[in-house]
């Protein structure tokens, strides 16, 4: 004769059932945890191989690689200043495989400067690291009357629209510090793009223009050649490796800074799990001083530890995208 289940062992079956299914949940990710990562990840550079960015994704895609375990693979995804491989990270599934190394371009200019953006900064990304900043040095031909920033604001002042910068392309750090530095001092001059900082620079050795703000990593071999004279730099104290070169700050413009900061980026909702593992090895590798050492030779400038974190990122990344649309909106700055 066949027992039907009473109501109590019905009752505790599924109890049971539960029990598992709920074990099983909270093991999936305990495991996923252990195992991650078990794959090469991706760092997407939304900017063309041999730019800035793309160098750093590199050196950090080695460091971190060899501290995870894992090969870091760099896909550059250049186009639309940054914005087509900002849209690849952000449909790119949120497992932890797929991160975006950029910089203030794509996280806080850009917003300012599309009025169609397909992304937005803040709500469609979580900040992973903060990588340190690299201040600018305003250089111009050697041949300049000018002999400091004193002196070419004078004479753009009486030359308007006859001081050609050049840039490293339209919302780049170069070009938006040029304009923010020109609107600051209240004169005008002609911005000229191209396509990458190598060629924006050989055109200011060579004459073609009168000058270029440069990060100080490519900017240094040129001034230590005497193919171009340093003016003035962006940072807010001067930098030991041009401590003859005065800032913004002490001379023009009291209280300016500005700095092309990098940030790598998760897809929102990736797991913290995730994010935590890849901000750790980028920690180890930070306190390595071979590594920073030779980013102190280039004047990268390291931040307080504090900042190199996600959530340090994230509230960076809110409060230059304020600060950005002050400075599109005096500069008149808009691409479209």
């Amino acid at each position: 004769m066949r027992h039907l289940p009473t109501p109590f062992s019905l009752r505790r079956a599924l109890c049971a059932s539960f029990a598992v299914a709920a074990l099983s949940a909270f093991a999936l990710p305990a495991a996923h945890a252990q195992s991650y990562p078990n794959k090469p990840i991706k760092f997407v550079v939304p900017f063309s191989a041999g730019s800035a960015t793309d160098n750093v994704g590199r050196i950090l895609a080695q460091a971190m690689g060899e501290a995870m375990g894992q090969p870091i693979t760099v896909e550059n995804k250049a186009g639309a200043n940054g914005i087509l491989g900002a849209e690849v990270v952000k449909a790119a599934p949120a497992d932890g495989y797929t991160f975006l190394v950029t910089t203030s371009t794509t996280q806080a200019a850009n917003v300012h400067l599309y009025r169609k953006l397909p992304y937005d900064p803040v709500k469609d990304f979580d900040g992973v690291f903060r990588f340190p900043d690299t201040p600018l040095v305003l250089m111009v031909r050697n041949n300049h009357p000018a002999k400091d920033i004193a002196g070419l604001i004078d004479y753009a002042k009486k030359n308007p629209d006859k001081v050609f910068i050049s840039n490293a392309g339209v919302g780049s750090s170069s070009h938006l510090i040029a304009a923010l530095v020109a609107s600051s001092a209240g004169v005008k001059v002609t911005m000229v793009p191209y396509k990458g900082a190598g060629p924006a620079l050989i055109d200011v050795i060579g004459g073609q223009v009168d000058g270029i703000f440069d990060q100080t990593n490519t900017a240094l071999p040129q001034i230590k050649e005497g193919k171009v004279r340093p003016l003035v730099v962006t940072s807010k104290v001067r930098l030991p490796q041009l401590k003859d070169v005065p800032t913004l700050n002490e001379t023009t413009m009291p209280g300016f800074e500005a700095s092309t900061w990098y940030g790598i980026y998760a897809p929102k909702g990736t797991p913290k799990m995730a994010v935590d593992k890849v901000q750790n090895a980028y920690l180890k590798v930070m306190k390595d001083k071979a590594f920073t050492g030779k980013m102190a030779e280039q004047a990268i400038q390291m931040l307080p530890a504090d900042q190199y974190t996600g959530d340090a990122l994230s509230k960076h990344t809110e409060s230059e995208v304020t600060r950005w649309r002050a400075v599109a909106a005096r500069s008149g700055l808009s691409l479209d």
